[in-house]
């Protein structure tokens, strides 16, 4: 591969020289690093031997991170997420390919969302390389990728149902699903071999150690990575700042406690030296970890706290839609909200602090006691 005056200029940079504007105290507060954002088919260095890309995405969150690991040891780049499976992706992967100096030899992708594992079957072919996944998010990627394989749609409508909404809203979902080629449509067939990585797990890419920190909520096995020589955290979704992951309950798993299990796993993060440098897989790379968590727990817990008092009288899913997103929902938005306030009332459910009954109309309706 020809090389990059990007790449040459660039990977010269030193970890002081980028924390040189790094302000004290960076646990308690959120600092942006001062590095321009990517370019299309370009990157930026965020720290030794990290490249930070940018992919476009086609919704209203307009892009994700990509990084690339330089590892001497195969002289060559570790890959952490691949961007979604579309065309455009494909022709910015083709033109940054081309200016890179070294091959990418792994593509370690974080969890089984389309904005992270898309390219993944397109570059791991590409390369000839390694793939590495944890176990649940390689199945479930598989398994969703596959579609219904003929079974029948009932529990999906049963879900919005189940959820408080209208004949019209479940009527128009089943036949969107009906046109909709699924996930599928926007990833690549995805490798038939992994690596399976586990919370505990080290790799050693070049110089460095990362640490497998596993999280939940967001997905079922997400994967984040952690350099303590360098102290940096790969965040994935797990812990974004701005903007809070999707915590959500689906009609795959209705009785699942999915918040339960990302308020769980969060706080170990709190266990990481409160000036890591977290690069996350939306919005900046960041300095602030310790405050950004709390924030995210903090944000989970004032939901919880509003829809106690909401629920004083019975409330369905649907009714507890205007409480939790003051904004106007799109259709795309509208089913990640769903499953999200959902999952708050899940946990109160499972907590013991609300009942849920199912009433005249099917729908599930939450009542604190």
């Amino acid at each position: 591969m020809k090389g990059g005056a990007n790449m040459t200029k660039e990977v010269k940079k030193t970890m002081p020289e980028l924390q040189k504007n790094i302000p004290d105290h960076m646990s308690e507060e959120i600092h942006y690093i001062d590095v321009p954002l990517p370019k299309p088919g370009k990157w930026e260095q965020v720290a030794p031997g990290i490249l930070w890309l940018r992919m476009p995405l086609p919704f209203a969150l307009d892009h994700i991170n990509l990084y690339l690991i330089e590892d001497t040891l195969t002289d060559g780049y570790v890959l952490i997420d691949t961007g979604i499976g579309t065309n455009k992706t494909k022709e910015l992967w083709e033109s940054l390919l081309g200016e890179l100096i070294k091959p990418i030899t792994k593509v370690i992708v974080t969890h089984m969302h389309p904005d992270h594992i898309g390219m993944a079957g397109y570059l791991v072919e590409k390369f000839r390389v390694p793939f590495y996944m944890s176990n649940s998010e390689y199945f479930v990627a598989r398994a969703l990728t596959a579609g219904a394989m003929g079974a029948s749609d009932w529990q999906d409508d049963q879900y919005l149902v189940r959820c408080g909404m209208s004949t019209d809203y479940v009527a128009i979902a089943k036949e969107n699903r009906k046109s909709s080629k699924g996930m599928g449509a926007v990833i690549v067939p995805i490798p038939l071999q992994f690596e399976r990585l586990e919370a505990g797990n080290s790799l050693l890419i070049g110089e460095h150690s990362w640490k497998v920190i596993i999280g939940r909520g967001h997905s079922p096995e997400h994967v984040c990575l952690y350099s303590e020589s360098l102290k940096v955290l790969i965040s994935g979704d797990q812990v974004l700042p701005k903007i809070s992951p999707n915590i959500g309950v689906y009609s795959t798993e209705p009785n699942a406690n999915a918040l339960l299990q990302y308020l769980t796993t969060l706080p170990q993060f709190l266990q990481l030296p409160g000036d890591t440098l977290v690069l996350p897989s939306h919005k900046q790379p960041f300095y602030g970890l310790h405050c950004r968590v709390n924030q995210l727990c903090n944000h989970h817990h004032m939901h919880l706290e509003n829809l106690r008092d909401f629920c004083k009288t019975s409330k369905t899913v649907a009714d507890c839609l205007p409480l939790m997103f003051k904004r106007k929902l799109d259709d795309h938005n509208m089913f990640f909200a769903i499953a999200e306030a959902f999952s708050h009332l899940n946990y109160l459910f499972f907590a013991g602090e609300c009942s849920r009954e199912i009433n005249q109309q099917g729908h599930y309706v939450f009542t604190l006691k």
